[in-house]
């Protein structure tokens, strides 16, 4: 079983609902300075352009069998997961829809439509479709995992453990000790999640993206625990996979950021533009830098922020919030949209940014709610930790 819920995470995607906010104007579609700029490196039929043909000729081949369907669905929402590459979700609704018609969908189809719907940040269909997968057929273990990640990111840890536990029996014990111990270290048993996480890592033959995953949640736990070196470990042996994966160059990204090393962050995103959130790390790392492409990729984040705007896709706010907090330096505007991304997702990097926001604003105030979700959820961070003392000496 691969465990494709989990990507940004960050893949894990963040979810929309539908917020009314008020933006100021959108900015300019960006021009480049000269006719040879070159705005996007579009890839060449890369390694799974036979694949997908293959995939797809079987579907034609079978128009009555959903086998071939389900297959080619699930690599549609890998690949675009691993390459935070929009147009494969496109491609999987495309093909899944026909299949959505039947009076009952599968519950296969119902679970990859829920997928669908995660990454577009809509997390109350997509439970509803899990729960209707799940009451035609309880075994369903991606229709489990999937629902602890939605609720993992909406910060329900107690929910999200329970839809882990049936894991146990259904899943493979690396992808039941990940889903597990992540809710398990969000929910102030840090220590022992990364406990029992090492040991089920060494205990694995697993490959693939479930080793990768498992990786990259341990260094995740490590990080917020403040175990920088175990975290750089984990990231290492992430990478040393030579998986193209996108959540994990994000995340490893602002690992070194954090660290205190743009230099390297700009080697590892430096050909990874496309994807947003890629661009806003490498740039933030060109800020540090002084890098004379700082002011282009600005421009271009401005650009791709305002298009998704215009197109009402409010999916990226958390990234919009600290591209305006840090590399505009408009900490209300930033603050604003860090509000709304909290009103639907609430991951740690999401109550980061809105502390970071409210401390640079001014706001205090505006910080309480995440201030009181970290002591109820009893989430440990050492990240977190200093930016809540940060405001509770301004308050005083």
């Amino acid at each position: 079983m691969k465990p494709w819920g989990r990507t940004m995470k960050r893949g894990l995607p963040a979810l929309v609902l539908g917020w009314c906010l008020t933006f100021p104007a959108l900015a300019e579609p960006y021009r480049p300075a000269a006719d040879d700029e070159v705005l996007e490196s579009l890839p060449a039929r890369g390694e799974n352009w036979r694949e997908l043909r293959e995939l797809r000729q079987k579907v034609k081949e079978n128009p009555a069998d959903p086998g071939p369907a389900m297959t080619l669905v699930r690599r549609y929402v890998e690949l675009g997961r691993a390459e935070s590459d929009p147009r494969y979700y496109g491609h999987a609704e495309a093909v899944l829809a026909s299949w959505l018609r039947a009076a009952e969908p599968s519950p296969e189809a119902l679970t990859l439509r829920a997928t669908l719907l995660q990454n577009r940040h809509e997390f109350a269909k997509a439970l509803e479709d899990l729960s209707r997968a799940l009451a035609r057929q309880p075994r369903l273990a991606q229709a489990w995992l999937t629902r602890a990640v939605i609720l993992e990111v909406q910060g329900n840890y107690p929910a999200a453990l329970n839809s882990c536990l049936p894991l146990a029996r259904l899943a493979s014990p690396l992808t039941s000790a990940v889903c597990l111990n992540s809710a398990l270290s969000l929910s102030g048993q840090g220590d022992f999640a990364y406990q029992r996480l090492g040991l089920a890592l060494a205990q694995t033959e697993a490959d693939g993206p479930e080793i990768l995953w498992a990786q990259v949640t341990a260094a995740e736990i490590a990080e917020r625990l403040g175990r920088f070196d175990e975290a750089e470990r984990h990231y290492r042996k992430a990478l040393g996979l030579n998986l193209k994966n996108a959540y994990l160059w994000a995340t490893y990204a602002d690992f070194l950021l954090d660290r205190e090393r743009p230099k390297e962050v700009l080697n590892l995103l430096k050909n990874e533009t496309r994807p947003d959130n890629l661009l806003l790390r490498l740039t933030l790392a060109e800020q540090r830098l002084g890098s004379p492409a700082l002011s282009a990729h600005v421009d271009a984040l401005k650009a791709r922020f305002a298009a998704s705007r215009l197109r009402g896709d409010t999916t990226h706010q958390g990234d919009e919030a600290r591209f305006t907090l840090h590399l505009l330096n408009e900490p209300i505007r930033a603050l604003e949209l860090a509000k709304a991304n909290w009103a639907v997702q609430r991951e740690p990097r999401d109550a980061r940014i809105l502390l970071e926001s409210a401390l640079a604003a001014g706001r205090n105030d505006s910080a309480q709610p995440v201030l009181d979700f970290i002591a109820q959820s009893r989430l440990q961070d050492v990240r977190l930790r200093g930016l809540g003392d940060r405001i509770m000496a301004n308050s005083r």
